[in-house]
């Protein structure tokens, strides 16, 4: 049986995942995004396919150029970029795994105060510039005080929230089916949607990627923020209008932008989101932690292994 693990950057797969115990396979790990014909060459024979989040997409075509997959992985316990209709259509098991942070403070909350925290207090700047000679070039802003708007105040979104409330923030929540109870729950005020972005200090995006989330944050969104506001986005990059983020972070129209998700994943060389000013850039790192690679690979061993005994586990629907 060949296995193929997809988009390994750290290579790690091996040293979490005891795939080469699996008997009678072939185990096969990319380091390396591939996509197009590549992939398709890639995976051509493969029964067991292991995809690590969003980093590949899964669409109709692709199963249909893949008549040998049975089993498909995915880290994640959901995956916007797999067809999941199409796949059972192939008839192909998708099956997931749980994210560490589930039930206790999640990496990818944690890293949502990394990049507030580096924006607010210009983090990124000042080592640049201390490594060039220079002393104390910025002025930061003080989280004590100031308003913190959370568009989607979910699991992620509620802990980002209780962590704005031990900086001493002000925290306001907004999304289209969001309480007043629910938000007083994660100790935030319920604010309609123009209030939140006309009042957030710091506005972190908390949203599932879907049509109607898709574009949410577009030119009018951000002109309504104040010019010494931050857009701190940890979700997904189509939830805001790029180019429109790029113009605003050129004029001024806010005074910054901490980025892990992005459009197109990686993020090309020639995005203009590279040289745009007053950002902080990372490679989608919410979920790259030691602990939340070492549960994902391991229980996408557990999922091949039930999946060959007739047991799927962990498996997901249309």
């Amino acid at each position: 049986m060949k296995i193929v693990v997809l988009d390994d950057y750290q290579r790690v797969a091996r040293k979490y995942g005891t795939f080469d115990t699996l008997p009678d396979t072939r185990v096969e790990v990319l380091h390396e995004h591939v996509a197009g014909q590549e992939l398709i060459d890639a995976l051509a024979g493969a029964e067991v396919v292991v995809a690590m989040r969003e980093r590949t997409a899964f669409p109709a075509e692709l199963f249909e150029r893949l008549p040998a997959l049975r089993l498909l992985v995915t880290t994640g316990m959901s995956n916007a970029a797999i067809d999941l209709t199409a796949a059972a259509a192939h008839g192909v098991t998708v099956s997931g795994t749980v994210m560490y942070g589930a039930t206790k403070s999640s990496n990818a909350a944690e890293l949502a105060w990394a990049l507030i925290l580096a924006c607010r207090r210009h983090v990124v700047a000042e080592d640049r510039a201390l490594r060039d000679g220079r002393w104390q070039t910025t002025m930061g802003a003080d989280l004590a005080g100031s308003t913190l708007g959370v568009l989607g105040l979910g699991r992620l979104g509620t802990q980002v929230a209780r962590i704005g409330q031990a900086f001493d923030m002000r925290v306001i929540a907004w999304s289209e089916h969001l309480t007043a109870e629910r938000a007083a729950e994660a100790g935030a005020t319920l604010v309609s949607r123009d209030e939140l972005f006309a009042a957030a200090d710091v506005l972190t995006i908390h949203l599932k990627l879907s049509e109607r989330t898709t574009g949410l944050i577009g030119a009018a969104e951000l002109a309504a923020m104040k010019p010494s506001a931050v857009l701190i986005n940890t979700s997904r990059g189509p939830i805001v209008d790029e180019a429109a983020l790029v113009a605003a972070l050129t004029a001024g129209t806010i005074a910054g932008a901490g980025l892990d998700v992005y459009d197109v994943e990686p993020l090309p060389l020639g995005n203009p989101l590279r040289g745009a000013p007053h950002t902080v850039l990372l490679p989608h790192l919410g979920y790259v932690t030691e602990n939340s690679y070492r549960g994902m690979y391991e229980q996408a061993v557990e999922d091949i292994t039930a999946w060959r005994a007739g047991e799927p586990v962990r498996v997901l629907t249309p």
